[in-house]
């Protein structure tokens, strides 16, 4: 059993049997999280897609409270090395290929946006999960679906700086996951795009449901 729990905007925390992994943590200054960064719990592994600060959000600070490593593109942490977080704490990485990190596997995909951004795809007990972080569509979406078979999908579906509904359901198809679920939508006036506009365009393709902050699925 896998649980996703979605705190709005692109801000995951997802629960493996004995891992959990949280990605782009915005948290404090998110209007639509119900949680602040000492609310996450126990986390073995902070993920953040890029620098951008809606992304980056709490990063630090949950990384610095706890045990856990923080892991991004390899010049993403250059900062956290100025915030003096230990260097045991922090892994820089690329695109690439997954890495091993024990129970789970961790591997960055391309994503078309600014400040070095990047996808990342998942692998713990069993279940591939790809978080596409901000990105507008790109063909070689189909690429990340052969590839790594993600049963999940979490895209990103606000429009103006990243796909909107209608080419959300197009990266969704290209991938092919059992289930995509839309996020990086209704925190500010600019992405108030309607999650149902995402459902609708994927019909009874893919299995889309629809969270609200603070609500889970589980796999």
């Amino acid at each position: 059993m896998v649980k996703l729990t979605w705190y709005g905007h692109a801000a995951w925390k997802i629960d493996f049997n004995d891992t959990v992994v949280v990605i782009d943590p915005f948290l404090r200054d998110n209007p639509k999280s119900p949680i602040k960064p000492d609310g996450i719990g126990k986390v073995d592994f902070v993920i953040v897609t890029h620098g951008h600060f809606d992304h980056l959000g709490d990063a630090f600070e949950i990384v610095k409270a706890g045990n856990s490593k923080l892991v991004a593109i390899y010049e993403n942490v250059a900062q956290a090395e100025k915030e003096k977080i230990d260097e045991s704490k922090i892994v820089g990485m690329n695109i690439g290929n997954q890495v091993n990190f024990g129970k789970i596997k961790i591997g960055f995909v391309q994503a078309v946006h600014s400040a070095n951004s990047a996808g990342v795809v998942i692998t713990g007990d069993g279940v591939t999960i790809y978080h596409a972080g901000d990105t507008g569509l790109f063909g070689d979406m189909k690429i990340i679906g052969e590839m790594y078979r993600p049963k999940v999908s979490l895209l990103p579906i606000g429009g103006f700086f990243t796909m909107g509904p209608k080419e959300a359901a197009m990266a969704a198809r290209m991938i092919g996951s059992e289930i995509a679920i839309p996020m990086h939508y209704g925190t500010w006036p600019p992405i108030d795009s309607d999650p149902r506009e995402f459902q609708a365009e994927l019909k009874d393709e893919i299995k889309v449901p629809i969270l609200k902050p603070g609500e889970s699925f589980i796999v």
